[in-house]
């Protein structure tokens, strides 16, 4: 999965995905290609899922 797929996967833009990558609790990614890094389906939609469940904790009951 690239950034633009990130973003897409998200629901975000994909300035907002360059910046959710840099963070140390979003996975590493697998390789770097000459398009640029690639992440790990699997790891990216266990990451949303997690970041869903914490976005919904948030919220006010």
């Amino acid at each position: 999965m690239a950034l633009s797929e990130i973003a897409a996967h998200l629901g975000v833009s994909r300035q907002r995905a360059a910046i959710l990558v840099e963070r140390p609790d979003f996975p590493a990614p697998i390789d770097t290609l000459t398009v640029g890094r690639i992440w790990d389906i699997a790891e990216v939609r266990t990451y949303a899922e997690r970041r869903n469940r914490q976005l919904s904790d948030d919220e006010p009951t």
